[in-house]
C-alpha cells in the first residue's frame, strides 16, 4: 500500500507540473492583458505595473517564477485586487467553498442513493418511472437554471429563503441544492444501475430465498458493491463541489474561491488564475487518490497495482 501511494503522489508531482505549464502557456497565447481594460492609463503607468508583475520579462523567465511561485505555494499578489494575495483570497474564500460543498455532497450522495436504490428494488414500477424522471431533469437541467428557479420559487414567491448572500445557514439552503440536484441524477442513475446487477446475481437471490427482506438485502448485501461506481464518481464530484462551484457562486453572491476564479478570468487576473488553477488541481487529484484507496477497503477484491501483496 506504501508503494502504491508513493508511486501515485509521484503521478501527482508529474500531472501537476504539466497542468502548471499548460495553464501558463494558455495564460500567455489569450489575447489581451491583465491592464487591458485600464487603456486610459499613461503608458508610463502601464509599463510600471508590467514591471511590477514582470509581465515585461522574456517568457522563459515568466515561466521560471511560475514554477518557482508554484513550489513555495505564494502566489504574490492579485493584479486586480491591489493589496490582496492570491494565497489570502484563497484561504478566505475556501472554508466557504468547503461548508457549502460538504452541504451539497451530503444531499447529493445521500438523495442520489435513496432514489438508485428505489429505483432497482422497484424495477418497472411506479417508483421506479417517478426516480427515473427525478434524476432525467437533475441531470438535463443545468445548475444556473434550478438556481434561477429555486430563487423565483422559494425566494421570491413563497419568502422562504434569501436570494443571496452568506450571513447564515438558512443562505446555504437553496445554492446546496442547485449544486446537488445535478450529482443526483448521475448518481441514481449509477446506483439504479449497479443495484440491477446485483439484483440478479447469486447471492442476493440466495439470500432473498432464504426470507430475508429486501431492504435488509441491500443494506447488509448489495448496496456495498453497488456504491463501487459511485465512489468512482466522488472524486471528481468532491473536487468540483469543495473548491466552488463557480457559476452558483456567483449567482447567489457567496464570497467563495469559485466566485474568486470567475472574475479572475473575466478581469485576466494571471496570478489568481494560477493560484486558483493549482489549488483545484492538488484538490482534484488527491481526492481521486483518496477514491482509488477506497476501492481495496470497500472491495477487498480489487488488488491496487503497485501495493504488497
Amino acid at each position: 500500500m506504501l508503494n502504491y501511494i508513493l508511486k501515485r503522489v509521484l503521478y501527482i508531482i508529474v500531472a501537476l507540473f504539466i497542468i502548471v505549464t499548460a495553464t501558463f502557456f494558455l495564460m500567455k497565447l489569450a489575447p489581451g492583458s491583465p491592464f487591458a481594460s485600464e487603456r486610459q492609463l499613461p503608458v508610463a503607468i502601464e509599463q510600471q505595473l508590467n514591471a511590477k508583475y514582470g509581465l515585461d520579462n522574456p517568457w522563459y523567465i515568466q515561466y521560471k517564477d511560475y514554477l518557482v511561485s508554484t513550489l513555495t505555494f505564494d502566489f504574490g499578489e492579485s493584479m486586480k485586487y491591489k493589496g490582496r494575495t492570491v494565497n489570502a483570497m484563497i484561504s478566505e474564500g475556501f472554508p466557504v467553498s468547503l461548508v457549502l460543498g460538504l452541504e451539497a455532497m451530503v444531499l447529493a450522495i445521500g438523495l442520489g442513493v435513496l432514489l438508485g436504490v428505489i429505483s432497482a428494488l422497484y424495477h418497472n414500477k411506479v417508483p421506479d418511472y417517478v426516480s427515473t424522471v427525478i434524476a432525467i431533469l437533475g441531470i438535463s437541467v443545468p445548475s444556473f437554471i434550478l438556481a434561477g428557479l429555486l430563487q423565483l420559487f422559494f425566494s421570491l414567491k413563497l419568502g422562504w429563503f434569501p436570494v443571496t448572500g452568506w450571513k447564515g445557514f438558512i443562505y446555504t439552503v437553496l445554492p446546496a441544492t442547485a449544486i446537488a440536484l445535478t450529482h443526483v441524477g448521475f448518481i441514481a442513475k449509477l446506483t439504479r444501475s449497479s443495484m440491477l446487477e446485483q439484483n440478479n446475481s447469486e447471492y442476493v437471490k440466495l439470500a432473498r430465498a432464504k426470507g430475508i427482506g429486501k431492504w435488509t438485502v441491500v443494506f447488509k448485501h448489495s448496496l456495498r458493491n453497488a456504491l463501487l461506481p459511485v465512489i468512482t464518481y466522488l472524486g471528481p464530484l468532491t473536487a468540483g463541489v469543495l473548491t466552488g462551484s463557480f457559476i452558483i457562486e456567483q449567482i447567489f453572491a457567496i464570497p467563495g474561491i469559485g466566485r474568486h476564479f470567475v472574475q479572475s478570468i473575466t478581469n485576466r487576473d494571471y496570478t489568481t488564475i494560477m493560484g486558483v488553477t493549482v489549488f483545484y488541481s492538488i484538490i482534484l487529484l488527491l481526492a481521486v487518490l483518496i477514491v482509488d484507496i477506497l476501492y481495496s477497503f470497500i472491495d477487498p477484491r480489487i488488488k491496487l497495482k503497485g501495493a504488497k501483496k
